[in-house]
């Protein structure tokens, strides 16, 4: 992918600013180093010592990338970092072998909403996956032979207009437990807090640019409070309603303004539908996708929520099922969307608080919903995780400098769309700066082709 323009701006980011664009269709076989990304689970087809295996995206760390080549009778699929060697098949299997040995030539052609087919000439031999395992062998058509041909290197294009952009194309900085800051109030007992995720409380998080507020809520005396694993041994922790009025205020005093809740949710509906009715103004500015036809039309444009003073969206992690499963209401008839629903996510963890870490990019939810999930009406939201088990302030200062190019290289291609909200640790370290990685990824969309 192109490199990140970077700002020297740390303004924090309106409905106005520039937008990313999501997905890309080409019916074309491409001329340039592609991941073999299976429609199906969202994996990418590796090299694992001379077999082919679906591996989670690990941009080029991971002997992923492959280049078509034209040759007579169709392609052969070079691994790029391994001089000569190319995508074969032994039998059933998929294998690696010498460009041009036997088995390493294969068609390639379009089947449909951007993806591809890759056949053993000939035959109704395809190239598929396994939504049980890593396996990627040889098999008859259908979905779990249909696989994206995602670059590796995005181009990128003009930004939309200002009253065209829409919400699922831009990004938002997002602070990853933020009420975990010891600023605002206790949030975990010994060790945990001596932890905090962020040093900043919730209003100067909004005042430096934050958007996107990740948050723990747990019921403690019946109302909705914010605890880090859990509230035992939390004296006063900071009620839910308490933070939610923070953002409420700041967002009608702020109008154009934009952000987003996550609740990691551990509480009934009713007692959160209760600490929810409590924030006041907070129907005012909450919007409502499920009301208005976002499934099937697709988001809106921001400018359309600015001139409406919708300004918030509040997701759970909770699930429909779920609730239902325990007889409670479902949250969204009081505005609560199911995150899982109408956003991807990344696994969490890129590691413990220190040593390396795993940079790899994919769904939190696994295969059942891969961060690569689409439609041609419907973009599902792209939540970023980019942080550690424990906060570190060194190694997190080293991460957050390292976030352009993990968006960049590993998670972009993985998702095959942009970050809408990138989710630090100490959002005020770093070189750059997150915000200075948001407002960069802000000025640019994905070409609509290469």
């Amino acid at each position: 992918m192109r490199r990140l323009r970077v700002l020297c701006g740390t303004a924090a980011l309106a409905l106005t600013l520039p937008v990313l664009s999501s997905g890309q269709a080409a019916a074309a076989v491409p001329a340039y180093a592609v991941y073999l990304q299976n429609r199906t689970t969202g994996l990418n087809a590796a090299d694992s010592g001379g077999t082919v295996a679906q591996h989670n995206p690990k941009g080029n760390e991971d002997h992923q990338q492959w280049l078509p080549v034209a040759v007579s009778g169709g392609y052969r699929l070079q691994n790029s970092d391994e001089s000569g060697t190319c995508l074969g098949r032994s039998g059933t299997s998929a294998v690696t072998a010498a460009c041009g040995a036997d088995g390493t030539t294969w068609t390639i052609t379009s089947a449909g909403d951007d993806t591809y087919t890759v056949g053993v000439p000939g035959t109704s031999q395809y190239l598929t996956g396994a939504a049980d395992s890593t396996a990627v062998q040889l098999g008859p058509s259908g979905d779990l032979a249909r696989w994206y041909l995602t670059p590796v290197d995005y181009a990128t294009t003009a930004m939309p207009s200002a009253d065209t952009r829409r919400l699922d194309q831009v990004t938002f900085l997002t602070a990853h437990n933020a009420f975990a800051n010891g600023a605002d109030g206790n949030f975990a007992s010994f060790p945990v807090s001596l932890f905090p995720n962020q040093s900043r409380g919730i209003s100067r998080q909004l005042t430096d640019g934050v958007r996107g507020f990740m948050l723990d809520t747990y019921t403690v005396s019946g109302r909705a409070v914010l605890c880090h694993n859990s509230c035992s041994g939390v004296g006063s922790p900071v009620p839910l309603a308490t933070d939610l009025q923070r953002i409420v205020d700041f967002l009608k005093a702020n109008p154009g303004q934009f952000a987003a809740v996550f609740l990691e949710d551990y509480v009934s509906s009713d007692v959160l539908k209760s600490s929810l009715a409590s924030v006041n103004g907070l129907g005012d500015v909450l919007y409502r996708p499920d009301q208005e036809g976002v499934a099937t039309k697709g988001w809106p444009a921001m400018a359309d929520l600015a001139a409406r003073g919708k300004q918030l969206l509040v997701f759970s992690d909770r699930t429909r099922t779920g609730d239902a499963a325990s007889g409670w209401t479902a949250r969204d008839t009081f505005g609560v969307m199911y995150q899982r629903e109408w956003t991807v996510e990344n696994y969490w963890s890129m590691g413990s608080g220190i040593g390396s870490s795993d940079w790899s990019c994919y769904s939190r939810w696994g295969t059942a919903r891969p961060l690569s999930t689409d439609s041609a009406a419907f973009h599902p939201l792209f939540v970023m995780n980019h942080f550690r088990d424990a906060t570190i302030g060194a190694t997190v200062t080293g991460d957050n400098g390292k976030l352009p190019n993990r968006a960049q290289k590993f998670c972009a291609p993985a998702a095959r769309k942009k970050p809408n909200f990138l989710a630090v640790d100490r959002y005020d370290l770093g070189s750059p700066t997150p915000l200075t990685t948001v407002n960069a990824l802000n000025t640019y969309i994905l070409a609509p082709g290469q």
